[in-house]
């Protein structure tokens, strides 16, 4: 059977590179990038960029002819205790910053709970919280990505549908990342993707392996990379393929590489897609 020609833009979180904007770039640049994903520049997370520093990196990114793909916000990475304003004021600074970048994507999160509370404690206080986000989005006009990150609500296929469902927001869509649900313990393709795939608009690139949670290469690990890949392409996919290797450490607001372990990330994935018939640009 043969396929459309099929192109996605690849995109990466500069700071996993380097703190430096420029470097990042250079990297990207490199590997054949067109946009990047900004958590932080110069050591400063988005969620506290005013707005000179925002209009700085601005330029730095028109300089090198470059994009946003998305902010990789933290917003939802707190504890669900915290008031709903927390978190809605948080998401309005976000906001400025992503309109001064250029993109109408906010990575966001499903909150953290104490661990004497269980995911059914706490879902009536964080669907409201995560309406209340979606609402403030959608009145400013951008789109929230959920990440399936580990240890929040929403970290399993089940949780996951069940939360982009009862908010029921085109405001609120999911960022895929395969190497997040294997270290909960779900086969991502074979577990999440009929459940999720209808959702989906962003994909963020890693994997690791099912043993130990360690994080690998794409296609070196149990996340079914291959398989979700394909289905995307079927599906005429024509989105953001957005590397986050954290291949030297990682942490709660984020992960490292460096530049030659997010080269090799990319090699990596780039196998993949050429093998799919995937171009990336």
């Amino acid at each position: 059977m043969t396929h459309p020609t099929t192109t996605w833009s690849l995109s990466g979180f500069g700071d996993e590179i380097d703190a430096d904007p420029d470097v990042q770039l250079d990297v990207l640049a490199e590997i054949g990038a067109s946009q990047i994903e900004v958590r932080s520049a110069w050591g400063v997370n988005v969620a506290d960029f005013d707005d000179a520093r925002t209009a700085q990196l601005r330029a730095v990114l028109d300089r090198r002819g470059f994009t946003a793909s998305a902010v990789a916000s933290p917003i939802g990475k707190v504890d669900v205790a915290l008031p709903v304003e927390h978190e809605v004021e948080r998401l309005q600074r976000v906001i400025r910053v992503a309109d001064g970048l250029g993109t109408p994507y906010i990575r966001i999160f499903s909150f953290y709970r104490d661990e004497q509370r269980t995911h059914a404690d706490v879902r009536d206080a964080v669907l409201e919280r995560m309406r209340a986000l979606a609402d403030t989005a959608a009145a400013a006009g951008v789109v929230l990505l959920h990440e399936n990150e580990k240890d929040i609500y929403g970290d399993t296929p089940e949780r996951v549908l069940d939360l982009v469902e009862s908010v029921g927001s085109g405001a609120l869509r999911l960022a895929w990342d395969n190497a997040n649900f294997v270290q909960v313990g779900s086969t991502p393709f074979t577990d999440g993707w009929h459940l999720l795939h209808e959702y989906v608009d962003y994909l963020q690139v890693k994997d690791a392996l099912a043993d130990s949670g360690r994080v690998v290469p794409a296609g070196e690990g149990d996340g079914e990379l291959l398989e979700t890949l394909t289905a995307l392409r079927d599906a005429g996919y024509s989105g953001v393929a957005s590397l986050e290797p954290h291949l030297a450490s990682a942490h709660e607001l984020g992960g490292f590489s460096g530049p030659d372990a997010f080269r090799t990330a990319a090699a990596a994935f780039r196998t993949l897609t050429d093998r799919i018939g995937v171009t990336l640009a």
